[in-house]
This record gives structure tokens, sequence and C-alpha cells, in this order.
């Protein structure tokens, strides 16, 4: 693993016998398969509690994959109609919501 405190203790009490090496590179696919994870974490951090947390994450969570556009697979045309058609979307929802 990398060289997280926390790592250390939860191996303590899971798998005591297991020999844990930590060396920055030694896990590297691992670690980028918890990147996703790791990110939320990060945002989470600006909370008071867990629950504050997923409420809100639980929201943003579809809002942003509505504007995340992945620019580096479009041509910019492609890109600004995407974009274009994300803000129609949300202006649709929003409009929805504030009539309902």
């Amino acid at each position: 693993t990398d060289k997280l405190k926390s790592y250390g203790a939860a191996k303590q009490d899971i798998m005591p016998e297991v020999e844990h090496r930590q060396h920055k590179g030694l896990n590297n696919r691992a670690e980028v398969s918890h990147q996703p994870t790791r990110l939320k974490e990060k945002q989470m951090r600006r909370f008071k509690s867990p629950a504050l947390a997923q409420r809100f994450l639980s929201a943003h969570g579809p809002i942003n994959n509505l504007f995340r556009c992945h620019r580096h697979l479009l041509s910019r045309v492609d890109y600004r109609a995407a974009r274009q058609k994300a803000f129609f979307t949300w202006q649709i929802i929003t409009n929805a919501l504030a009539a309902g």
C-alpha cells in the first residue's frame, strides 16, 4: 500500500499475520483504480457529517455527469454541441422544478 497511516491500524485488526509492504510505487495500479473514491473522499472533507456529504453528493453526482463532456474525446464542434445539449437539458430540468 501507499503510506497512509490508517492502513497499518486496519491491517492489524483484519489480517495481522500478513506482511504489509509500504512503498510509493508498489501498488500504483490499485491506487489508480481507487481514484474516483479518493475524489469523493476529498469532496466529503468539507462537510460536517457524512450524512450531509451524502445528501449533497447524491444530488451533485447526476448534475456533474450531465456537464462533464469528456473534452479529450471530442472534437471542438462535438464538444460545443454536447455542452449546448447539457445546458438545454439543465434549463428544462430547472424550469420543470420551478413550475412544479
